[in-house]
């Protein structure tokens, strides 16, 4: 098991509680500025302590973590889950045939919509420009 130490980089910790695939891409997401420690925009080399609250913006998807523990090693995945508190919201639905989607409906026998209907539809549904 990996030794706790007095304090420890973000980029390093995301890394090792496997919250990115690499140490550079932890890096970059820090760059990036979708890593947040307690609300602040945090750069890759910023110091961490325990009672920390980080977040990862990932896939359009915040993760809200709580620090349990410093790491400065890459842990197994089981290990890792307890070095963190979970205090993500669910993940949203990625299912591409979304069935709780709002369907359109018309009457029967209206026809096809007009123009300022059909705008008025995408503008309900959040499509368009």
């Amino acid at each position: 098991m990996a030794e706790e130490v007095g304090s420890v980089r973000v980029d390093a910790w995301v890394w090792a509680v496997r919250l990115a695939k690499t140490r550079s891409a932890a890096a970059g997401l820090c760059r990036a500025g979708h890593v947040r420690v307690n609300g602040e925009r945090a750069k890759p080399a910023q110091a961490l302590k325990v009672g920390d609250e980080v977040r990862v913006r990932q896939e359009e998807w915040d993760r809200v973590v709580i620090v349990a523990r410093l790491l400065s090693k890459r842990v197994g995945a089981s290990v890792a889950v307890d070095c963190y508190v979970d205090n993500s919201p669910p993940r949203p639905s990625s299912d591409p045939f979304n069935l709780n989607a709002p369907v359109a409906t018309r009457e029967r026998g209206a026809g096809r919509p007009t123009k300022r209907e059909r705008r008025s539809l995408d503008q309900l549904f959040g499509r368009g420009h």
